[in-house]
């Protein structure tokens, strides 16, 4: 087992990388800010695994909160709502503490 790169609280940033085939992350995050919320184990890649590779070496997966108001641009609900999606490492990056676009929800 290897250590995960982000813990619960840590701003993330999905990477926009725009890839072929089958990827688990949607389009919507990609290049949207977030916080972990939790980091759910190890588990081998499926993007490997649905073209028959080994999906190794197994990835972290976390849980992300995502403000909604910063996934859509006319949400009409309030400012705290958060939409949490599950996202491997893979796809993510450091982000700025500071960075006004983060999900302030801490709730997991």
């Amino acid at each position: 087992m290897t250590t995960a790169k982000f813990e619960p609280g840590d701003p993330v940033r999905v990477r926009a990388d725009e890839k072929p085939g089958h990827v688990r992350t949607p389009g919507y995050v990609r290049g949207k800010t977030g916080r972990i919320a939790s980091v759910l184990g190890e588990f081998r890649n499926p993007e490997m695994l649905a073209y028959g590779g080994s999906g190794l070496p197994k990835q972290h997966l976390y849980k992300v909160a995502f403000r909604q108001t910063d996934l859509w641009k006319d949400y009409p609900g309030s400012p705290d709502d958060a939409l949490y999606i599950d996202i491997y490492e893979h796809w993510l990056e450091p982000a700025l503490r500071s960075d006004p676009r983060q999900a302030t929800s801490r709730r997991g």
